[in-house]
């Protein structure tokens, strides 16, 4: 009888939740109630006992239920009430409860986890039939997993008020909690007024902390400007405020980094020079994180505490200078292009493998980027630009390696890295996945029309990225066509083309300044063929989309092409202007400008239109890759090349190029004075070279 029986879920559904709702099952509970209204079109009647007839109980596990006998374990269970069919969800703790309810809202209500940052319409049912078949949470293959939502510019230029409230922070917790995740550093030095710790503290997440941040405690500098940030000077300083840090938060879920780096992220000797030596270096290192874990210890009854071996500290740790506390989590980083080795530091990269050998004791967990900022080739408002089944060997590779006990992933501003983020997810809570399973339900959940085509342009994306060094994760994001571009405006405008630009030798070797601006103007045609093939598809595509999945289909997928394309175009423009320049073709050179200005604005234009609704602003504060710092020194080196050769009067060029061949012996200069504006005169002489085949 029970076996063929359903509980119903429709507009009359009744629900009764635990008798002392903790606030982060009241935050869930709250979700649950808001799906229940978009999707049957009226919120569920929450009631304080049996007698008042519940179709869903939710509640902590009793010995009796059977429920998966670990932290964050949850079941589903059915039974009759008073001859009604009842559905349990019961968890052994809050995110017990909360997994719980979140699977029940996905399962069965159909709400994606990414529904808010997709923009995904909710399916309206008048009812719901949920079958009597009891199930058990499997357990995540990582038990501490998360987001960084670091770099977060957009997030934090979103909306008018700053730091970013509530509205921007928990579609952010809610998304992470639907994927599975139970730990989060809430952005990157966000005041330390902002509710963005706060709220995902009350959500029921685990907090951590940047490795720049130890303990999570203020910057030194911040908290004392004009002191030496120097621990052997100011010991008491220091731990004045780790302390601080530790008695605000010891009631709450956090693991605890320790960790030693100078202020802005950067080694501490930079600050202390006579630590000149690795042996010195790794001492103090080894003696500060000593004594930030015995200040915890005191305060803090069985605390968990992780230890970042992160750039010069985990190539530190690897030649025998760090010595790590017992019972601390080693977390080993990946080179913000998902290769587990030693990130780049400038032009040096060592490429030091990141990851934990046979001898090293104790648990261990990864740091790892599906986006990246690093102002040489990073993806920040694009797509992970290597293929994905990289990302998969290389976790894969760190769960093999044992480091499988945390997971710390650099999420950056969400919506543009819906993709990697589902696919980490999958792989924290199963330890492995198929790429090509995965992918293809991604894109069936997030488009209703074209997803077999549009499978096909993700898997083209990821072989298009120019690849611009020797190693597979040597592939280029959107940042490689304006920082390195922005390097050579400024090397060109302070005169000193005449020797190579040290800032480029990580791509291209030690080589004279034209031969460097070649190289990056030979990378960008190559990649454009392809960029501009994947863009016409796109739009071939998009035309036989239905109306919503085109928006979407721009905003998740097209926009990030589009980017990659105006930023070759943008850059093959300004490298064509240095060789005309160099053979003194100034007005040619001005026109190459030109261009490259009105290519860089594509990349502007196209922001915008992913720019609706309620994503009006959302890349308004484009700080990091920052197009408009690009089109700012395009403006000044185009008014400096017009200075070369239309100086002083800035009618030249008009005289020579544009003036009828009648006017130019005959004309009175004081009536012919009003010079055209950079634009103008521009698309004038770029009409003209082109009819000329100049250029």
């Amino acid at each position: 009888m029970i076996n063929q029986s359903f509980v119903i879920i429709d507009e009359n559904t009744v629900i009764l939740p635990p008798e002392n709702i903790s606030t982060p099952v009241g935050y869930a509970l709250d979700m649950i109630v808001r799906d229940h209204k978009k999707v049957v079109g009226k919120a569920p009647k929450l009631v304080l006992s049996l007698d008042e007839g519940p179709d869903l109980i939710i509640r902590y596990a009793s010995k009796e239920d059977d429920c998966p006998d670990w932290q964050e374990g949850y079941c589903f269970r059915f039974n009759l009430q008073n001859g009604k069919p009842v559905m349990h969800i019961i968890g052994n703790d809050d995110l017990g409860i909360i997994y719980g309810l979140l699977h029940y809202s996905k399962d069965y209500l159909g709400i994606d986890p990414f529904w808010f940052w997709a923009n995904l319409p909710i399916q309206q049912k008048t009812e719901i039939k949920i079958p009597f078949k009891n199930f058990n949470s499997r357990k995540a293959k990582v038990k501490y997993r998360g987001w960084f939502v670091n770099d977060e510019v957009c997030l934090i230029g979103w909306k008018k008020e700053y730091p970013p409230t509530k509205e921007v922070w928990y579609p952010v917790f809610e998304a992470l909690l639907r994927c599975g995740g139970n730990m989060v550093i809430p952005g990157t030095d966000l005041p330390k007024h902002g509710i963005h710790a706060e709220l995902a503290s009350e959500m029921g997440l685990w907090l951590t902390h940047h490795h720049a941040e130890p303990l999570g405690a203020e910057m030194f500098l911040r908290a004392y400007p004009g002191k030496q940030p120097n621990y052997q000077q100011n010991p008491e300083l220091f731990e004045n405020l780790w302390k601080e840090a530790i008695e605000k938060q010891k009631h709450q879920k956090i693991i605890w980094v320790l960790s030693f780096r100078g202020q802005g992220d950067a080694p501490f000797w930079q600050y202390a020079p006579e630590f000149d030596t690795p042996e010195k270096r790794g001492d103090m290192i080894s003696k500060v994180v000593a004594r930030q874990y015995e200040l915890i210890r005191q305060s803090v009854d069985q605390p968990v505490c992780s230890m970042a071996l992160y750039g010069e500290i985990a190539e530190l740790y690897k030649e025998g200078h760090i010595k790590v506390p017992e019972g601390v989590i080693y977390i080993w980083a990946d080179n913000g292009y998902g290769k587990m080795v030693s990130r780049r530091q400038g032009n040096e990269n060592l490429r030091i493998p990141s990851l934990p050998t046979a001898d090293d004791p104790g648990e261990h967990g990864i740091y790892y980027h599906i986006t990246f900022h690093d102002l040489q080739a990073s993806n920040h408002l694009t797509m992970y630009p290597s293929p994905p089944e990289m990302i998969i060997e290389e976790v894969e590779k760190a769960f093999e390696a044992r480091a499988d006990s945390y997971l710390l992933l650099n999420s950056g501003n969400i919506r543009p890295h819906l993709y990697p983020l589902d696919l980490i997810s999958e792989l924290w809570s199963k330890g492995t996945v198929n790429q090509e399973k995965h992918l293809e339900g991604f894109i069936r959940r997030l488009y209703q029309t074209g997803s077999k085509q549009i499978e096909q342009l993700y898997q083209s994306y990821f072989n298009q990225s120019i690849p611009y060094g020797e190693h597979e994760d040597d592939r280029a994001g959107e940042e490689f066509y304006h920082h390195p571009a922005r390097k050579i405006i400024g090397h060109w405008l302070r005169g000193k083309v005449d020797i190579p630009l040290s800032k480029l030798f990580w791509a291209t070797g030690e080589i004279p300044f034209d031969e460097q601006v070649l190289w990056f103007k030979n990378k960008c045609e190559d990649g454009q063929r392809g960029w501009e093939k994947l863009l016409q598809a796109c739009r071939n595509l998009s035309a036989e989309l239905g109306e919503e999945d085109q928006q979407r289909f721009y905003d998740q997928f097209t926009l990030h092409v589009e980017l990659h394309v105006s930023g070759c175009k943008g850059f093959i423009a300004l490298c064509n202007a240095y060789f005309h320049y160099e053979k003194q073709e100034y007005a040619l050179a001005f026109v190459r400008v030109s261009q490259s200005i009105r290519h860089y604005n594509d990349s502007i234009l196209a922001l915008k239109r992913a720019e609706h609704g309620k994503w009006e602003n959302f890349y308004r504060a484009d700080w990091l890759t920052n197009v408009k710092s690009t089109l700012y020194s395009l403006d000044a080196l185009r008014k400096f090349i017009r200075m070369q050769g239309d100086s002083p009067d800035f009618f030249l060029w008009y005289k020579d190029y544009l003036m009828p061949e009648t006017e130019k012996y005959i004309y009175l200069e004081n009536t012919h004075r009003n010079p055209l504006s950079d634009d103008e005169l521009s698309n004038r002489l770029e009409e003209l070279f082109i009819q000329r085949q100049d250029i």
